[in-house]
C-alpha cells in the first residue's frame, strides 16, 4: 500500500511538468509569432493602419441676403424641407438601388429627366449576370489583357441592352431610377439632395420614421431664394443654379478648386454671379474618419459654417417700385392713345446720386408676348439699362457745347444764326421750320437748336460752310468729339459694378453729314446708364463718378430684421474730371435750367418745387427690336436727362424710350416719365422727413412724460 502511494506522488509532478512544458511551448510560439509579425510584417501592418483616412466633407449653407439702402430685405432665403442621401465609400450600387426602391415607395419625385441611359444603368445593376453575358469571352480577354478599358466594355453593354428590357418598368421603378440617379451624382460622404421642393409633411415624416431602413438617407432643412419684391430688379439681381444644375460646366474646374461640390448652387448672372465669393458663405466642415473599407469610424466638426455675407444695395426699393409703376402706366397709356406706337416695347429710367454714383433706381420694363397666351406682358428689363444702346438725340447737346468751348470752336455767349443749312443737295436744320434766327449757346440749349450744334462741330472739323456748296472737313474731328464725349461717359463703359456692360456703337462713316448727326445724338448709340453718368458729370461740376448698385458688404447675423456689422463700404470713385473751366460747366447747367422754363423743350417742369434742370432728346432712328420682320423701320427714340435742384443737385435722372413711335409726332412719354419720377422722388423724400419728424415729436413727448 505504501508503494502504491509513492507511485501516485511521483505521477503528479510529472503531469505538472508536462503542463508547464506545454505552456512554455505555447508562449514560445506566441513570442516567435509576434516577433515574426513585428520584424517581417511590421511595416505592412503600419501601412495598413496608416490607410485610415481623414476625409473632410463640406456642407453647403444658405446664401447671403440683399437689402436696399434703407435696410429692407430684397432677396432672402426661404427654408425648405429636404431629403438627402450620403454615399459611404463601401456602399455598393446594389445597396444604393435597394435604398432608392424603398424611398420610391414613400416619396414622389420628378421623373421627366429619366433617360434610356439611366434605365440601362439600373438594369445592369439589377441583372449583373445578364449584363456580364452581354460581353463575349473574347472581349473579356481583351479587358483582362488591358487592351480594352472598362469604359469600352461598359459602352458595349449599354449598346447591347434590348429596348424590351427597359420598356417594361413600372412608374414605381421609374421613380426609383430617378432617385438612384440623384443619389449616385454626389461625392462619397457628401450629402446629395434627393428632393427639396414640394416635400410634403407626410413625406418628410415618413422618411424620418424609416431612417433605420434607409441607410444614407436623412431629413434636413434646405433653402431657396425668395424675392421679396417679386420681379422688381430681378434681371440685375440675377439667378442662382438649382441643386440639380449644380456647378456650371464651363466653370467646373474653377469652382472645384475653391472647395465647391458639384451640386453646389452658385450665382449664374449679374449680382448673384458678380458677388458669388461674398454671397456663397463659409461651408460647415466635418471630418469623417474612415477605415480602409470606407466605414466611418468617427466624425469631428471642424466648423459650424456661416451663411453668406449680406449685400446692401444703393437702390431704394420703395422708390424703385414707384418708378417701375410709372414706366408701366405710361407705356400702356401711350399704347392705348396713340396708334403709331406699335413698335414701342421698352422704356428705361435711372435715378442716381450725382456726387457719389450711387444708383437709387435702375428701372427698365419690356413688353413681351407670351408664347402660350399670345398676350403682351410687362416684364422687368433693368439689365437693359447697361446692356442695350440707342440713338438718344439732343440730350447730348450739353456735351457738344462744352466740347465747342474746349476746342475754341465757340465761346460762351457767342451768337450763331440758326437757319436751314444746305450742303450740296442735302438740307439739314432745326426742328422749327425756318430756324430760330440769331441765338446764343444758352438759347440753343433751351430750344434744342440743331443748327447751333452743326456749326459748332463744323468749326471743330476745320470746315467752311457755304449755303448750297459741298463741305470739306477733317475726319479727325470724329475722334475729337468722341474723345470729349467719353469724358462724360458717352460711348465708353461707365464702370458700373455689374457684368456685361456694353459701350454702344460708333458710326463708321466720316462724311460731314454724319459728324453733324453725331453732334445732336443721332449717329453713335449710347446706353441709358451712360446718359445717367453724363448728366451727373454736368450736375456735380465736372467729376465723372463711377455708378454702383452695391453700397456695403455686411456680416450676417441671426436676426432677419437687422443688418450686421459693416465689412466693406463702397466708396465714391471719380473716374476722371473734365478738363474744362468751371464757368463753362455752370453755363451749360444754366442752359439746362432754361430748358425747364417757359419756351424750353421741357417747360412741363416749370413750377416744380424742386426746381430742376433738364435736356430732352428726340432721335430719328431705325427699329431693331424682337420683331425681325420690322427691322429697319424708321422710328423716333425719345430721351430726357435732368438733375434737381438746379442750384444744389442731389439727384440726376436719365430716361430713354426707344422706338417710341413712327412718324413725325407721337406721345411725349419721355417727359411724362421724367416728370412723374422726379415728383415721386421728392414726394417720397418729403413724406419720410414728415414721418421722421412725427417720430421725433413722439419720442420727445414720451421723454417728457417720463
Amino acid at each position: 500500500m505504501n508503494k502504491k502511494k509513492k507511485k501516485k506522488k511521483s505521477h503528479v509532478p510529472f503531469r505538472l511538468n508536462m503542463l508547464f512544458f506545454v505552456v512554455f511551448l505555447l508562449f514560445s510560439i506566441l513570442i516567435l509569432r509576434l516577433g515574426e509579425i513585428q520584424i517581417v510584417f511590421g511595416d505592412d501592418f503600419k501601412r495598413e493602419i496608416q490607410r485610415t483616412e481623414d476625409i473632410t466633407v463640406s456642407n453647403p449653407v444658405p446664401r447671403g441676403k440683399m437689402f436696399d439702402r434703407n435696410g429692407n430685405v430684397i432677396v432672402d432665403n426661404t427654408p425648405l424641407n429636404a431629403i438627402t442621401y450620403t454615399k459611404y465609400q463601401n456602399t455598393s450600387q446594389t445597396e444604393m438601388v435597394e435604398t432608392a426602391e424603398k424611398l420610391a415607395k414613400i416619396i414622389n419625385v420628378d421623373t421627366k429627366k429619366v433617360r434610356d441611359r439611366d434605365k440601362k444603368d439600373y438594369w445592369m445593376i439589377k441583372n449583373p449576370d445578364e449584363a456580364k453575358n452581354l460581353i463575349t469571352k473574347k472581349e473579356w480577354s481583351y479587358y483582362d489583357d488591358k487592351k480594352w478599358d472598362y469604359k469600352k466594355i461598359y459602352n458595349l453593354q449599354l449598346d447591347r441592352i434590348k429596348e424590351s428590357e427597359i420598356n417594361h418598368y413600372s412608374k414605381e421603378d421609374i421613380k426609383a431610377i430617378a432617385i438612384f440617379k440623384k443619389m449616385n451624382s454626389g461625392y462619397a460622404l457628401a450629402p446629395q439632395i434627393v428632393k427639396n421642393k414640394d416635400v410634403s409633411p407626410k413625406e418628410f415624416a415618413a422618411v424620418s420614421e424609416n431612417l433605420e431602413n434607409l441607410p444614407g438617407v436623412d431629413t434636413t432643412t434646405d433653402w431657396e431664394r425668395k424675392y421679396v419684391f417679386g420681379d422688381t430688379l430681378k434681371t440685375i439681381i440675377g439667378n442662382v443654379s438649382s441643386s440639380e444644375e449644380g456647378l456650371p460646366k464651363d466653370d467646373l474646374e474653377k469652382y472645384m478648386a475653391r472647395d465647391y461640390s458639384r451640386n453646389d448652387r452658385v450665382g449664374k448672372s449679374y449680382l448673384e454671379f458678380k458677388y458669388e465669393d461674398v454671397l456663397h458663405g463659409q461651408k460647415a466642415k466635418v471630418i469623417n474618419k474612415t477605415d480602409k473599407a470606407g466605414n466611418v469610424l468617427a466624425q469631428e466638426v471642424v466648423s459650424e459654417g456661416q451663411r453668406g455675407k449680406d449685400l446692401v444695395l444703393t437702390i431704394d426699393a420703395e422708390l424703385q417700385k414707384k418708378v417701375e409703376k410709372i414706366i408701366e402706366e405710361e407705356m400702356w397709356d401711350a399704347k392705348r392713345r396713340f396708334g403709331n406706337t406699335g413698335l414701342m416695347d421698352r422704356a428705361f429710367a435711372i435715378l442716381i446720386d450725382p456726387h457719389t454714383g450711387e444708383i437709387l433706381s435702375l428701372a427698365g420694363k419690356q413688353l413681351v408676348r407670351d408664347n402660350d397666351t399670345g398676350k403682351l406682358e410687362m416684364r422687368d428689363y433693368a439689365q437693359g439699362t447697361f446692356t442695350t444702346s440707342y440713338n438718344v438725340g439732343s440730350a447730348v447737346k450739353g456735351a457738344t457745347i462744352l466740347t465747342g468751348y474746349k476746342t475754341g470752336a465757340i465761346y460762351p455767349g457767342e451768337p450763331i444764326m440758326d437757319a436751314p443749312m444746305k450742303i450740296g443737295q442735302t438740307v439739314k436744320g432745326s426742328w422749327r421750320a425756318g430756324g430760330f434766327g440769331l441765338i446764343n449757346d444758352l438759347t440753343a440749349l433751351k430750344v434744342s437748336s440743331n443748327v447751333y450744334m452743326f456749326k459748332t462741330v463744323i468749326r471743330i472739323a476745320g470746315g467752311h460752310y457755304v449755303y448750297g456748296q459741298p463741305l470739306s472737313i477733317n475726319p479727325a474731328a470724329f475722334n475729337t468729339v468722341r474723345k470729349s464725349f467719353s469724358q462724360f461717359g458717352l460711348g465708353v463703359r461707365t464702370g458700373i459694378d455689374l457684368p456685361n456692360e456694353m459701350t454702344g456703337f460708333p458710326g463708321s462713316e466720316t462724311i460731314p453729314g454724319k459728324l453733324m448727326d453725331l453732334a445732336i445724338g443721332q449717329y453713335d448709340t449710347y446706353t441709358p446708364i451712360q446718359l445717367a453718368q453724363y448728366v451727373s458729370t454736368i450736375a456735380n461740376g465736372g467729376n465723372r463718378m463711377q455708378p454702383h448698385v452695391v453700397k456695403e458688404i455686411r456680416e450676417p447675423i441671426m436676426d432677419n430684421n437687422k443688418l450686421g456689422p459693416v465689412i466693406e463700404e463702397i466708396q465714391p470713385k471719380v473716374l476722371n474730371t473734365l478738363d474744362m473751366k468751371e464757368e463753362w460747366i455752370k453755363r451749360v447747367q444754366q442752359g439746362f435750367h432754361m430748358v425747364t422754363q417757359t419756351g424750353g423743350t421741357a417747360s412741363y417742369f416749370k413750377g416744380a418745387s424742386y426746381d430742376p434742370a433738364a435736356k430732352t432728346g428726340t432721335a430719328q432712328a431705325f427699329y431693331y427690336g424682337s420683331d425681325r420682320s420690322k427691322w429697319g423701320t424708321p422710328v423716333m427714340n425719345l430721351s430726357l436727362v435732368s438733375f434737381a435742384p438746379y442750384n444744389n443737385p442731389e439727384v440726376a435722372i436719365a430716361v430713354v424710350v426707344p422706338w417710341a413711335y413712327q412718324g413725325n409726332t407721337g406721345p411725349s412719354i419721355n417727359g411724362n416719365i421724367g416728370k412723374k419720377v422726379l415728383d415721386a422722388y421728392f414726394d417720397l423724400k418729403k413724406e419720410r422727413q414728415s414721418d421722421k419728424g412725427k417720430k421725433g415729436d413722439e419720442q420727445n413727448t414720451n421723454n417728457t412724460n417720463q
